[in-house]
């Protein structure tokens, strides 16, 4: 099987900034400023919505009792926030098209 090769944050950035025309410095501080505004918004009102792709979403997990593999122990696990990501249902369905539904 060919090895998968994953895009680098150079390769997106080279890509941003030929698709756009800018060079690749102004591409750069477009990315980093999306990623600080990601984080802020995400900490103020605990969602930040990228249009056409997802949302980041703050949750809180509630504590709960889990059990230690290795010794089957009964553990409390606290509750603690998570940050999930949600894709948007047409980012889903242009990478894994739904199933058809026989009628």
């Amino acid at each position: 099987m060919a090895e998968v090769k994953k895009m680098t944050q150079t390769a997106i950035i080279r890509e941003l900034a030929e698709t756009t025309g800018v060079n690749n410095k102004v591409a750069k501080q477009f990315v980093e400023s999306l990623a600080q505004l990601a984080v802020r918004e995400t900490k103020k009102n605990g969602v930040f919505v990228l249009p056409g792709i997802g949302r980041l979403v703050r949750a809180e997990r509630k504590a709960r009792t889990g059990r230690n593999p290795a010794t089957g122990e009964a553990i409390k696990i606290p509750a603690k926030r998570v940050v999930k990501f949600r894709l948007a249902k047409s980012v889903k369905d242009a990478i894994v098209p739904p199933k058809k539904t026989a009628k």
